[in-house]
C-alpha cells in the first residue's frame, strides 16, 4: 500500500521539521548491501514527508534504507554538538515482506539517542 516516515525530536518535544532524509533501495544485507538512492526530501512542519514515499502499487517486497541527517537538523536548531557528533546520520535498514500492507517507519531522536518501530 505504501511507505511513510515521521520524525519526533525528543529533545525539543515536537516534530523534526526540516530534517533532511534520503530513501534508498538496497540489494543484499549487512555491510555488503548495495544502496540505490530513490529520493531525498525534507520533512514538513509535522515532521513527515509531504506524501507517501511510495504510493499504492509502487512499493515492492524487498529491503530499504532511510537515512536521517540528525546532526544537521540539531545544528540548524542551534544545538551545540561536540565534534565529532555522537550521532551524525541515523541509517535504518528494514524489509518489506508484504507490499500490500502500509509500512510506516517513525524515528524518535535526540542528539544522543534514537528509537524506531513499525508504525501504522
Amino acid at each position: 500500500m505504501g511507505l511513510s516516515t515521521h520524525v519526533l525530536d525528543t529533545m525539543h518535544g515536537g516534530p523534526a521539521a526540516g530534517m533532511e532524509v534520503a530513501l534508498y533501495t538496497t540489494d543484499g544485507t549487512g555491510e555488503d548491501a548495495r544502496a540505490t538512492l530513490v529520493k531525498r526530501f525534507a520533512l514538513n512542519a509535522d515532521g513527515r514527508s509531504d506524501g507517501p514515499l511510495y504510493s499504492d502499487g509502487l512499493l515492492k517486497a524487498g529491503t530499504y534504507r532511510l537515512v536521517f541527517d540528525v546532526a544537521g537538523y540539531f545544528k540548524s536548531r542551534g544545538v551545540k554538538l561536540p565534534e565529532p557528533n555522537f550521532l551524525n546520520r541515523v541509517s535504518l535498514d528494514f524489509g518489506v515482506a508484504n507490499a500490500d500492507q502500509h509500512y510506516h517507519v517513525p524515528l524518535l531522536v535526540s542528539p544522543w539517542s534514537y528509537s524506531t518501530y513499525r508504525g501504522s
